[in-house]
Parts: C-alpha cells; structure tokens; sequence
C-alpha cells in the first residue's frame, strides 16, 4: 500500500512524501496516525548522520544512513487487524511504536501513516485519553525508566542533568518517589516547565559546583542522572556524591562516551545505563500519565501540519527559538 512519511533523505534534508508501506502480516495492525511526537535528540543525531540503524555511532568509513523514516511514537486508531492479534479491536485508539515500510536504510520508522505495526508495539489507550498526552509514550518512558532505575529513599538529594523531555519526566518519576530534586539545564525556558518542588540551575549563567554541594549537604548526592549526554558536568559532580551513590547514564555520548571506572569505585558508585523501552515500563509510563502525576501534554511547544515536518526540523535543529516538544499533526 502506499501511505505517507516523514523522510530523511540526506544530512540535513527532510521531506514529506509518499512511501511503499508493507501489507501486515497476521500478527499486525494498521493504524490512521492523529499525532506524532518528535523525539529531539535522537531523531537530530540521526538527521546529522551521527548514527547508523540500531543507534551504533559511525564511523568516518561508514555510510551515512539515508534514507530513512524518522522517529518511533504516535497515536492513532486502528483500521485493520491481523488474524492473530488479540485484545485490539477496530476503532481503538492505541499508541505505536515503530511501523515497517519498504526502500528505505532500515525497515522500520515511526513518522509515517498507515502504520502498520506489530501488535505486539501498540498500547490500548484509557477511554477518552487525549491522543496528545500519550503520543510521546516511548520517550516518556524513558524518562520513567531513568527515574526508576536507581534505589530512592524519601527526601534524598537527586541531581538530574537536562531540561530537556527525558529530563523532564525523569525528574517527575523522581519527585513521585519522595525525592529532593536539583536540575541542571542550559536554557531558561526550559527550566519554567519543572515542577514546581524541582530546583533548576542555569549552568550557563552561574557555577553550579557549589549550588549543587549546598543542595545535597552533608548527606552527599545519593543518585546522579545524566539525560544528555554531559561527562564533563557529570564529573564535575562526583565530589559531592554519597558513598554507594547511583550513577545513571541515559545521554548519548557518540564516539567519546568513556568514563574512568575508578572514580566509581572510589565511592562504590553502581551505574546505570539504562535504554530502549519494554512492555513493563511502557504499561507504568501508560498508568502514570493516565493517573496524571506524569506531564506530557503540557510540554508541547510547538504543532505543525505533517505537510510542513521541514519547519519543525528547522526549528529543532536550527533553535530559532525556545522549544521543547514538538509534534506533528496528520
């Protein structure tokens, strides 16, 4: 069938076009997609051609990995269903992650309609749900994830680098879990968006070291969650750690992600790499958002028309302006 996608056709270069979508296979849906919500971070580092499919950093020798469907997370209602696929039914509104097309350097994308996705990847939204809140459910879910992964007890003292989305949630998840919460971000805008129990720091106006040793105390850093990708800010707070602290690491570092392991182990530090997302963690991020102590739909900033994707890439990667999330409408 033919349907239509967000296409990365070269560093840099985005287009709206139509696309070769597989027939699904009995295991399958097919969706009318309402709503797609970009994810920042990763879809930028794939349209400067950092990455290569399964999110491995290139190298100088490797191909650039165009053309590609951008993205993996929408919201739309089911039109069609495979023969095995039970507990999804006509006319439900449902979550998506990523669906298959054809031509492209990898088989799979998330900007794109019809979706046809394996029902194994879409999740039956509450009655009623705004497809907005929902549409970002994997990125959502990895701020849940980084929030979740390390042991909290009320009222210790979290630090969480990035303003971001992933920022964003995780320091929600944090806050739900009785923690103190510090964030260290780069952008005014985006700091107005946390709650309001959230100690946000602009780095780049004031130094941060000493704020940050003055937020934990005597009691030291008891987890430190990296959103970015900033191993020079996350050193930066290793003075100030508790002994058995947790270190989670959830930014993209490309090629200079290296971190010397004796400066764990100095203070018994345990990592976190935490990444992906998984049934379990999707049905919790699903349950937050329904149960309203997880924000998402208050942090879109921008909606444009799928026609006009460019423009949302324009702003995304060229910051013309403050943004935060940013969807497409089709």
């Amino acid at each position: 069938m033919i349907g239509k996608a967000v296409v990365f056709t070269d560093r840099l270069k985005v287009s709206v076009q139509e696309v070769e979508i597989p027939e699904p296979h009995h295991n399958e849906v097919v969706i009318d997609v309402e709503v797609s919500w970009i994810s920042n971070g990763t879809e930028s580092s794939f349209l400067r051609g950092e990455r290569i499919a399964g999110d491995t950093p290139y190298h100088s020798n490797a191909a650039w990995p165009f053309p590609i469907v951008a993205g993996y997370q929408k919201v739309g209602v089911i039109r069609q269903i495979g023969s095995e696929v039970s507990g999804l039914q006509v006319g439900d509104r449902v979550f998506a992650t990523i669906s298959r097309v054809t031509g492209m350097f990898n088989p799979y994308g998330g900007h794109i309609n019809p979706a046809v996705t394996a029902a194994d990847q879409v999740w039956k939204l509450p009655e009623g749900a705004n497809s907005i809140d929902y549409c970002g459910l994997v990125l959502t879910q990895v701020g849940y994830n980084c929030g979740m992964r390390a042991s909290v007890r009320n009222g210790d003292c979290v630090v969480v680098i990035g303003d971001g989305l992933v920022g964003q949630w995780t320091v929600q998840t944090l806050l739900n879990r009785g923690a103190r919460v510090m964030v260290l971000g780069r952008h005014d805008e985006r700091l107005r968006y946390l709650p309001d129990k959230a100690v946000g720091i602009n780095t780049r106006l004031c130094s941060f070291t000493e704020a940050v040793s003055d937020f934990a105390g005597s009691d030291g850093i008891s987890v430190l969650v990296d959103t970015v990708g900033d191993l020079t800010t996350v050193e930066q707070c290793f003075q100030p750690f508790r002994r058995n602290a947790h270190f989670v690491s959830a930014g993209f570092y490309g090629l200079s992600g290296k971190i010397d392991i004796q400066k764990l182990r100095d203070k018994e530090i345990t990592l976190h790499a935490p990444a992906g997302w998984t049934k379990e963690r999707m049905d919790a991020a699903r349950d937050g958002i329904r149960d309203q102590w997880l924000q998402t739909g208050a942090l879109v900033t921008h909606r444009f028309p799928v026609n006009r994707a460019d423009e949302a890439w324009q702003l995304i990667v060229g910051k013309s302006e403050p943004s935060l999330g940013v969807i497409l409408e089709w």
